[in-house]
């Protein structure tokens, strides 16, 4: 059987997937292991779910970029993304209003 250049071609574009898909799963592993330490810190609670978050919200990211194939999207995408991410943080803040609101009354 011959190999044609084409067939060396995508079995080099094969494995180069797989390697990331391998790094984005190790970066995953990791996470999940900085977050289960973060655990055992015994912050104040709302520190510890900020950190939670802000860990959990760069392992979406990961997730979203890489398994999803965000990563190679069109610009469209990103604004989307962004447009999501200003949406989120501003339901963060709205959130954060009300709870000062609510410390501020006590």
């Amino acid at each position: 059987m011959v190999t044609t250049a084409s067939d060396t071609h995508a079995h080099d574009e094969i494995q180069r997937h797989v390697r990331g898909y391998l790094i984005v799963f190790a970066a995953l592993l990791l996470l999940t292991a900085v977050t289960v330490a973060v655990s055992y810190l015994h912050l104040p609670t709302h520190t510890a779910i900020g950190v939670a978050l802000a860990i959990a919200c760069v392992k979406a990211a990961l997730v979203a970029a890489f398994f999803m194939h965000l990563v190679s999207e069109r610009k469209a995408i990103y604004a989307l993304l962004a447009v999501a991410a200003v949406c989120l943080v501003g339901m963060f803040g709205l959130t954060w209003l009300g709870w000062y609101d609510q410390v501020r009354l006590w």
